[in-house]
């Protein structure tokens, strides 16, 4: 298990319908977990958002998924997306419990829109109480699932 340092940065906020996208009033997480779940991988214990955790001077390259999903038709407006997910545990800076989560990952070659850095990683997890923008999580990230690189000795 690799350890890295991250701070919460806002979002687009279209995963939880945040956003004001009247695309999506009740956010893509809302249509896409029942498409999920009915390919077996359900995600109704995650909240109804995502986190966006820098790990910057890190990036990350995918190695081996838990899964991956391709072709998935989640809304009639926009094209078909690949998705990956991937195990983490996060923990809030002074705490020491670990909150076991996902890596949840729209593949950018089938994203129509709404990029993210590539040293932000989007996490799903339970409703975790005192979440908030600008503080420190550590994250857990199996090396076999997830390789981090430091861009600033690579």
């Amino acid at each position: 298990m690799q350890h890295v340092k991250g701070k919460v940065l806002k979002g687009h906020r279209v995963a939880s319908g945040q956003s004001g996208d009247p695309r999506f009033p009740e956010g893509t997480l809302a249509l896409q977990k029942p498409i999920f779940e009915k390919l077996g991988f359900p995600l109704n214990k995650y909240h109804q958002g995502t986190i966006n955790v820098s790990i910057v001077p890190h990036t990350y390259e995918v190695v081996q998924p838990i899964r991956t999903f391709r072709g998935i038709k989640w809304h009639p407006a926009t094209a078909t997306e690949d998705f990956s997910f991937f195990n983490c545990q996060i923990r809030l800076e002074g705490s020491n419990k670990y909150t076991n989560a996902l890596v949840y990952r729209p593949h950018p070659d089938t994203k129509p829109e709404h990029f993210q850095n590539p040293s932000v990683l989007e996490i799903l997890a339970p409703f975790i109480d005192g979440i908030e923008y600008g503080i420190t999580v550590d994250l857990q990230l199996p090396a076999k699932q997830i390789a981090l690189f430091n861009r600033r000795t690579s």
